[in-house]
């Protein structure tokens, strides 16, 4: 019988890029975010029990040119000069290991940084609590003082990585881009 892939770390990286071909700034989104020479595979939301979130640094010494990575990712593009656009994945991590967590993403327009990384880690909170079967409140379940929700009792860690950017002022296709990495 084959071994399931679990993954046992994750990192998050994030990128921009300007060209004037949307898919050259897409590349170079990638590259700025140190992906680009790996195969990227989009999976859905969960986060493995036990897996460990490292640094960036760390997790980009773990990866090949050719690989295949699996990743939670988004990415937004304009032509628009100035038009402000964000990607962002958000993480919500429980206080038992042995339970998994969610990954969340979130793209945008108009919105800055802090606003669709929030955005993102609400969400990803938000299906954590749903899926306990908790009743949850985005604006009751924080603690601002600690950085840290509250799920009915239970810790609840969470982060997010995004990349926002204002569209060139020339016209060229800008893009961004975020992901959680599996290792």
């Amino acid at each position: 019988m084959a071994h399931p892939i679990i993954p046992r770390r994750i990192f998050l990286t994030k990128g921009v890029g300007k060209h004037k071909e949307k898919l050259q700034s897409f590349e170079l989104a990638l590259r700025d975010a140190g992906i680009a020479k790996c195969n990227l595979v989009g999976v859905s939301s969960i986060f493995p029990p036990g897996c460990k979130l490292v640094s960036t640094e760390e997790g980009l010494q773990y990866i090949q040119a050719g690989q295949i990575l699996f990743s939670v990712f988004c990415s937004n593009s304009t032509n628009e000069p100035n038009r402000l656009i964000a990607a962002s994945v958000g993480l919500a991590i429980p206080q038992d290991r042995t339970m998994y967590g969610y990954l969340s993403e979130h793209t945008s327009f108009g919105e800055t940084a802090k606003k669709a990384g929030d955005y993102a880690e609400d969400l990803a909170a938000t299906m954590l609590a749903t899926t306990l079967g908790i009743r949850f409140s985005v604006d009751d379940s924080y603690d601002e003082k600690k950085k840290q929700w509250r799920i009915s009792g239970k810790i609840v860690k969470t982060t997010n990585v995004t990349q926002s950017s204002e569209g060139d002022k020339n016209g060229l296709w800008t893009t961004v881009v975020a992901a959680a990495v599996f290792i």
